[in-house]
C-alpha cells in the first residue's frame, strides 16, 4: 500500500518531474523534485505489482514524469524498472553513490531517492538499465547455474584428493598416481557392503564425492548444450568470429544485454570491458594506464578470445609480429588486440540486434495482416 512520508507540503510546478527510487527487497521509496531542483514530494510503495502501480500513479499526479533514476535496476529494483519500461516510461540508472553528501548528511531512504533524482539532474545518472526480458537475461542464468556447477564441481575434487592424504596407505597407494578421471572412475565404481572400519569409511566417501562430481559433470554439460542453443540463435554473427565459443559469447550478450544499442559507441563498450586506457599522468606528461573497472568476466572473455587468435589466426599473428618488431612487449600487444575484438564484438552484436529487431517487426506486420 502507498504509505505518505510526512514532509512540507508544495505545489507541483507545470515543468517536468524527475522521480528518484531507492530500492529496497520489501519496499521502494520514491522523491520527486522538478527540473530546477525544487523537491515536491516523497511516498513508499510495496516491491510488487500493486506498489509498481501505486507508484506511476502517484508520481503521474505530480505532473508529467520525465524521467525515473533508479538505483539498483540489476537487482532489488529490476522488477520495478521492467515495469516501468512497459507503460512507457524512461528509466535510467543510478549506480553510484555520493559518500561525501551521505557522511554529511546520513542515511536515509529518502535521503538516497532524493540524491538519485539529483543525481540525473546533475547529469551523472545518464545509464540506460538493461531489459531484464529477452535471450540475454536467460542466458545469464544459465551461466549462474553453469558456474556455480563448475565451482562445486572443483572443490568436489579438491576434496576427494585432500581426503586421500590421509588415507589409509594401501588405498592411498594405489589411488594417488591415477589422473582425474581415471580416478573418478575407480572411485565410483567401488562397490561398498558395510563401514566397519577407517579404509571402510575412506571409500564411502571418495566413492560419494565421485559420483557428485559425475552428476555436476552432467549438470554442466547440459548447460553447455543449451548456451550454445541460445547463443547460437542470438549472437550468430559473434559465433562465427574467429576465437569466439559458447562461453565467450555467452559473457558479451550478459555485458551488452538486449538492448545493446543503449551503449552509445564501441569506445563505450570497450570501457564497459574494461579494455580502455585512461589517463594516468597530467601536466607536460601524458600517460595512460589499463582500466581496472569494467566487467572483469567479459574482460577475462576477450583475453581467451586474444590468446587464441595469437596462437592460430593468421592476421593476429602477422600484426602481433609487426608490433613486436616496432618494439612493444606482449602485455601490450595483447591490450591492443583486446580492444580490438571489443569493437568487433560491439559490431557483432548491433547486427545481430538489428536483424532481430526486423525479424520482430516483419512477424508483428505478418499477425497484423492476418
Amino acid at each position: 500500500m502507498l504509505d505518505q512520508l510526512p514532509m512540507a507540503a508544495a505545489t507541483p510546478p507545470a515543468n517536468a518531474v524527475v522521480v528518484g527510487v531507492d530500492t529496497h527487497k520489501q519496499a521502494h521509496v520514491a522523491v520527486a523534485v522538478t527540473r530546477l531542483g525544487a523537491r515536491l514530494a516523497a511516498c513508499r510503495v510495496s516491491a510488487d505489482q500493486q506498489g509498481y502501480a501505486e507508484l506511476l500513479e502517484w508520481a503521474r499526479s505530480l505532473g508529467q514524469v520525465e524521467v525515473f533514476a533508479v538505483e539498483g535496476t540489476g537487482s532489488y529494483g529490476a522488477g520495478l524498472a521492467s515495469y516501468l519500461r512497459r507503460h512507457a516510461m524512461r528509466v535510467h540508472e543510478v549506480s553510484g553513490v555520493d559518500r561525501r553528501k551521505r557522511r554529511r548528511d546520513g542515511k536515509d531512504d529518502t535521503l538516497d531517492a532524493e540524491s538519485a533524482a539529483r543525481a540525473f539532474l546533475a547529469g551523472t545518472a545518464l545509464a540506460v538499465p538493461t531489459s531484464a526480458d529477452g535471450a540475454s537475461e536467460m542466458v545469464r542464468q544459465i551461466k549462474i547455474a553453469r558456474d556455480t556447477a563448475v565451482k562445486a564441481r572443483s572443490a568436489t575434487l579438491i576434496a576427494l584428493k585432500t581426503l586421500l592424504v590421509n588415507a589409509p596407505s594401501a588405498i592411498r597407494e594405489r589411488l594417488e598416481p591415477l589422473s582425474d578421471r581415471a580416478l573418478i572412475a575407480q572411485c565410483a565404481a567401488h562397490d561398498l557392503l558395510t563401514v566397519q572400519t577407517p579404509a571402510d569409511s575412506v571409500m564411502h566417501a571418495v566413492r560419494a564425492m565421485a559420483r557428485r562430481w559425475r552428476c555436476l559433470t552432467e549438470e554442466i554439460t547440459s548447460h553447455d548444450a543449451l548456451l550454445d542453443e541460445l547463443t547460437a540463435a542470438a549472437a550468430p554473427t559473434l559465433r562465427a568470429a574467429f576465437g569466439i565459443g559458447v562461453d565467450g559469447a555467452a559473457e558479451m550478450l550478459i555485458v551488452a544485454g538486449d538492448t545493446p544499442a543503449r551503449i552509445r559507441t564501441e569506445a563505450a563498450f570497450a570501457k564497459l570491458c574494461g579494455a580502455c586506457p585512461i589517463p594516468a599522468s597530467s601536466g607536460a606528461t601524458h600517460r595512460h594506464r589499463l582500466s581496472r573497472g569494467g566487467h572483469r568476466q567479459a574482460n577475462a572473455a576477450l583475453y581467451r578470445m586474444v590468446i587464441v587468435r595469437l596462437r592460430w589466426h593468421q592476421a593476429t599473428i602477422d600484426y602481433a609480429a609487426r608490433r613486436t618488431a616496432e618494439g612493444l612487449s606482449k602485455r601490450d600487444i595483447i591490450r591492443c588486440l583486446k580492444r580490438f575484438v571489443a569493437r568487433e564484438i560491439y559490431r557483432g552484436l548491433l547486427a545481430d540486434h538489428a536483424k532481430r529487431t526486423a525479424a520482430l517487426g516483419t512477424d508483428d506486420a505478418l499477425q497484423m495482416a492476418a
